[in-house]
């Protein structure tokens, strides 16, 4: 008899992410197709023989003790040894909650008894910067990048769900940001494909039985349930409601929407890149006549590109910020500079779009 559904269908998802990630790493390790192959002499051969091979990957899971993280541990544990991947666990303390040090603690207990190794338990301090939630996700991804770049791990597994997928399809339908802010989460993330997230075809509904059946513990975050944070207001209000009035399925068809808005997002960024360079004269000055004749989408782009390279806060530029400057290009009527995050300007000058800090 085999393993529970929930419980097969979480290691099918894990299974296939560690399939990809062995997949890159063969490919990364192996010798270029056409190097030149010389005969080594017979004691180069030898020493060669007895070298030690190359540790397998490392690959660890973030891990908070929610039912999504504990259920992702549990189908690493169990995957990784047959696939000859190294596994580990990291989880990060926020320090936001009384006894979070303690809940740290267990955390790192369960997945030692999962047989993961290394395991760390990472103290952060969250900052104000952009809210609460934020400022601790900032937090978190810092932890877990330092985490990965201590012990040379290959991936950092997450254990978002497609609940997750559709909550941020919303969030970033309510903030009117774009398609971009449409493609939810990416199943691969982060530099070098860090972050890998092989839940978002699955529920959360199925982690929580996984961890059920298998006997795990689990921790129910308070701030899951706080209406002080938008996600929650919008995971036990918002949803609910759209599936009363919609009907059941709307959870489904925004992750759908997120995994098209990304194949778009990304076609249009590529656009962007090849435009790019054919929009800017001998000095490196963004032409605005050549600006104009682009797709809005892909001037767009091109324009957000250009004030980041200038110093603006990816995360505090907005649409907003690019309408603005978008407007020198469209509806110029001498209009002056715009001011952007980051003390950037941009302004228009004899045809060019210039673009600086200060």
């Amino acid at each position: 008899m085999g393993p529970h559904p929930a419980v097969a269908a979480i290691r099918l998802a894990v299974r296939r992410v560690l399939h990809d990630l062995l997949t890159e790493h063969d490919g990364a390790t192996a010798a270029p197709p056409h190097a030149p192959s010389h005969e080594p002499p017979p004691s180069s051969r030898l020493r060669s023989s007895r070298e030690v091979a190359p540790p397998s990957p490392l690959v660890l899971v973030a891990c908070s003790g929610g039912a999504d993280s504990m259920a992702l541990a549990s189908a690493l544990a169990f995957e990784a040894p047959r696939l000859g991947i190294r596994a580990g666990g990291v989880t990060v303390d926020h320090g936001l909650q009384a006894g979070s040090d303690v809940r740290a603690a267990e955390v790192v207990l369960r997945l030692r008894e999962l047989g993961l190794d290394p395991v760390d338990s990472v103290t952060v301090t969250v900052g104000r910067s952009g809210g609460p939630e934020a400022a601790a996700r900032d937090a978190r991804y810092a932890a877990l990048d330092t985490a990965a770049e201590r012990h040379g791990a290959t991936a950092v597994l997450l254990g978002h769900t497609r609940d997750d997928q559709a909550e941020t399809v919303l969030l970033g339908l309510a903030r009117g940001s774009g398609i971009r802010s449409l493609s939810g989460m990416a199943a691969v993330s982060g530099a070098d494909g860090r972050y890998r997230r092989p839940f978002l075809e699955l529920d959360r509904q199925t982690a929580r039985k996984a961890c059920m059946v298998q006997s795990l513990p689990v921790w129910d975050d308070p701030h899951n349930a706080d209406p002080a944070y938008t996600r929650s207001r919008l995971r036990h209000e918002g949803l609910p409601a759209l599936e009363k009035a919609l009907g059941k399925g709307v959870v489904e068809a925004l992750a759908r929407t997120a995994r098209l808005s990304r194949d778009d997002a990304d076609a249009l960024d590529s656009w962007a890149d090849q435009a790019e360079a054919g929009v800017r004269d001998a000095a490196g000055l963004l032409e605005c006549a050549k600006l104009y004749a682009l797709p809005p989408a892909v001037r767009r782009r091109v324009l957000r590109r250009a004030a980041i390279a200038a110093g603006a806060p990816a995360g505090s530029l907005f649409a907003r910020h690019i309408e603005e400057v978008d407007r020198l290009i469209t509806g110029w009527r001498g209009q002056g500079a715009i001011n952007l995050p980051g003390k950037v300007v941009a302004r228009r000058q004899g045809g060019r779009l210039v673009i600086r800090q200060g």
